[in-house]
């Protein structure tokens, strides 16, 4: 072996070892000042405005459509649940106290029956003003949901101002929400 492949043996874990090292001494200074959100998956949607799409309703309730977002005239959580997501049921209670606040909560069912959709509402309550039906899963894509739930705050002028990944808590809503609700109300 001639000695350049030799030094490049040697080199290339020092390499690995010198990315991973400034990789975390990012994130130990992220925790440190508060920036960290281990849950936190970024969105290219954030201060665009809101894909376009159209769904159909679920039955008994207003749908929506991307359009219906603009008209609006009030900032509105999109959150995307189905009957069969755990997380869903979870936090069924906070988007129940959201509701009661006064906001404008609209959910998208998603790749969901229609008849275990109403099921859901029933037994864990219903926080939704408006019900949009997405079975194929296409708006999900626009949106970019990598799973259920998955919630939006978009602006009275239909501009995605935040996206929380997974299940919404007390402390999500008072650390994140509520600043945003302040703000774009």
């Amino acid at each position: 072996m001639n000695p350049i492949s030799r030094r490049l043996m040697f080199l290339g874990p020092l390499g690995l070892l010198a990315v991973g090292g400034g990789a975390g001494a990012l994130l130990l200074h992220r925790m440190a000042d508060g920036s960290f959100d281990p849950r936190g998956v970024p969105s290219v949607l954030i201060d665009k405005p809101a894909p376009k799409f159209s769904l159909a309703p679920q039955a008994g309730h207003p749908g929506f459509d991307g359009a219906a977002l603009v008209t609006a005239g009030t900032p509105v959580l999109i959150n995307f649940f189905a009957s069969w997501c755990l997380p869903c049921i979870a936090e069924a209670p906070q988007l129940l106290a959201l509701q009661k606040r006064g906001l404008q909560i609209w959910g998208v069912a998603y790749k969901d029956r229609e008849e275990s959709t109403a099921r859901f509402l029933a037994q864990h309550g219903n926080p939704f003003s408006r019900i949009a039906r997405d079975a194929e899963g296409n708006a999900a894509l626009e949106f970019g949901v990598y799973g259920v739930p998955e919630t939006y705050l978009i602006d009275k002028t239909g501009i995605v101002r935040w996206r929380w990944v997974g299940a919404l808590s007390d402390n999500v809503i008072a650390r994140a929400l509520d600043p945003l609700l302040a703000k774009y109300a």
